[in-house]
């Protein structure tokens, strides 16, 4: 084994993996691509006992861009799910309106509330193995925190079309690797 200094490196703790559920949560962070035309959200537990629960996975992981994070396009055929997402920050936040338009600033959506409905997917990792991950299922005006019910799992068939499986080409040596 290649020798490695750990004088300054903190051991890693346990974390709780966050359940899926309906949450009340603080956008973090917004980036836009208007290239390809979509936000990304980054947001955190904002209550509970899971307040602060990827702040807290980012200060140990600063190179996992994605955790807590998700994307919000902009485009034509998405604007129906841009609205709703426009519709819960702006009922989250008295007397705060972004509509994508007249309000527009992404910057001014940091720091503001919201609600975020957090479902379970199937997906495989690159070990060829089935995982779960969590995803925004549903953005909602944080006073319709009761209102939510929590996705079924989405499931991937185990195989998929012309035979091709994931989990078998993980296995195999690729020729032009």
């Amino acid at each position: 084994m290649k020798k490695v200094d750990m004088t300054n490196v903190q051991e890693a703790g346990s974390s709780t993996r966050l359940p899926a559920g309906a949450y009340i949560c603080k956008i973090t962070n917004v980036e836009d691509f208007t290239d390809k035309e979509y936000l990304k959200v980054s947001y955190d537990i904002a209550e509970g006992d899971f307040a602060g629960h990827f702040e807290a996975i980012r200060k140990d992981h600063s190179d996992w861009a994605w955790v807590g994070a998700y994307v919000k396009s902009y485009k034509a055929k998405a604007l129906p799910m841009f609205k709703r997402f426009c519709s819960a920050v702006s009922g989250s936040n008295a007397g705060y309106v972004f509509d994508g338009n007249v309000n527009a600033d992404e910057k001014t959506l940091i720091g503001k509330q919201i609600g975020l409905l957090l479902g379970e997917e199937e997906y495989y990792g690159n070990d060829g193995n089935k995982k779960t991950r969590l995803y925004v299922a549903r953005e909602f005006s944080v006073d319709k925190l009761a209102d939510q019910k929590v996705p079924a799992l989405k499931t991937i068939k185990d195989d998929a079309p012309d035979g091709f499986q994931a989990a078998d080409l993980a296995k195999e040596q690729l020729p032009f690797s």
